[in-house]
């Protein structure tokens, strides 16, 4: 009986030995992502399709989702920000789901009246940085164009 429980701690220490982040992914079903750019963002990321609203000089690009991306929050930064013709201004009716070290704090976001509809994502910008969660409320991803 004793050989059995030894192997059975084999699997849990190499698991262990690969890091917090990498258990804590496994436990909570979660992965957290960093793309130096937009290029690389589309090029590495299984669900890019989801933020075709991405500016193309998008550049520091944080992600973290569940294993579907949905819920899922993004932060980056950008010289030319949203463009109308994918995002479009309305009331926010949503908050994220993600709290981070890199996210806002969520009395940040309460206080903002508006967000961009992009999608199923709502985005805003704070201290100079964009912040994205989806999903959004149905009513914000009514007025995506």
């Amino acid at each position: 009986m004793r050989i059995t429980a030894s192997l059975l701690l084999i699997p849990i220490a190499a698991i262990a030995l690969t890091g917090c982040s990498a258990v804590t992914d496994l436990v909570r079903n979660e992965s957290e992502w960093h793309f130096d750019d937009a290029a690389a963002l589309r090029e590495e990321w299984s669900k890019a399709d989801t933020v075709a609203w991405l500016p193309d000089d998008a550049v520091g690009i944080d992600v973290r989702e569940t294993s579907d991306a949905d819920p899922a929050v993004i932060r980056f930064a950008s010289a030319t920000g949203l463009d109308a013709a994918e995002c479009a201004e309305t009331e926010r009716q949503s908050l994220p789901v993600f709290v981070d070290d890199w996210t806002p704090d969520d009395e940040e976001i309460v206080k903002l009246e508006t967000v961009h509809a992009c999608g199923d994502w709502a985005v805003v910008e704070i201290d100079g940085a964009w912040f994205g969660w989806t999903p959004s409320s149905p009513g914000e991803q009514e007025s995506a164009p």
